[in-house]
């Protein structure tokens, strides 16, 4: 082997650069057998190489010694890789606490689209301040319409903010529904479920439900694959 193909091989160590892997070669370790048979005493009275450095190249090098691969059982392997998948999926399933995909809301192509551009203008719409708002602290930070007869705001100069417009609203398709696509419908009973589509519509429990009536709800909703967008899992 030449110097430079030995030098990338210990270049490809963890804790050796350049000019460790060149002092290597220099003390006459010039290839990876025998720097394997190197003890961590010999490499440390290397300038350069401490202990922990000594120790980590050694490891490393043990590593590959211990990692002989056999060709005829790699086929087997490959064979038996899918029927392991199978059983580990049905592992997690039957585990508690396993993670499980929230459900999706079956949408066509412009509506995903129009999620999509609504995403967009939400990016780039302003915080709507109150005339004056961003001058007095007593004038609170949200939103009303100008209707002063001076008006700075009311009648568009430029350097004042920006004002609530057509322009900012949500395409007709997608507006009101929640960001994952579906229809939001409050619920406040477990009966209200039954009226649920499950496949385009979400439900949000009231916030006067008790908890043990929260439970009974989230419960039956799992049974009819309905999806509760405030159980800390919207």
């Amino acid at each position: 082997m030449t110097k430079e193909a030995v030098l990338k091989e210990f270049e490809a160590l963890k804790g050796v650069g350049k000019a460790k892997a060149k002092l290597l070669y220099d003390n006459g370790y010039d290839s990876l057998e025998k720097l394997k048979k190197a003890k961590i005493k010999d490499l440390t009275k290397l300038k350069g190489v401490s202990e922990k450095n000594a120790k980590e190249i050694i490891d490393q090098l043990k590593v590959k010694k211990e990692k002989p691969v056999k060709k005829t059982d790699e086929k087997k392997e490959q064979a038996e890789q899918p029927e392991k998948k199978e059983e580990a999926v049905e592992i997690v399933e039957q585990q508690k606490g396993a993670y499980h995909p929230k459900i999706k809301p079956q949408l066509n192509e412009q509506q995903k689209e129009q999620l999509v551009i609504r995403r967009q203008i939400k990016k780039r719409t302003p915080h709507f301040l109150r005339d004056e708002g961003f001058r007095y602290k007593r004038i609170p930070k949200n939103w009303r319409r100008p209707t002063g007869y001076t008006s700075k705001l009311r009648i568009n100069l430029k350097y004042r903010p920006s004002k609530v417009r057509v322009g900012f609203r949500a395409p007709k398709i997608v507006r009101g529904l929640h960001a994952s696509g579906f229809e939001e419908v409050m619920i406040h009973t477990v009966k209200e479920l039954d009226t649920i589509d499950p496949k385009k519509q979400a439900v949000r429990i009231g916030g006067t439900v008790g908890t043990k009536k929260r439970l009974e709800i989230a419960k039956r909703a799992d049974e009819l694959a309905i999806r509760v967008l405030n159980m800390g899992e919207s």
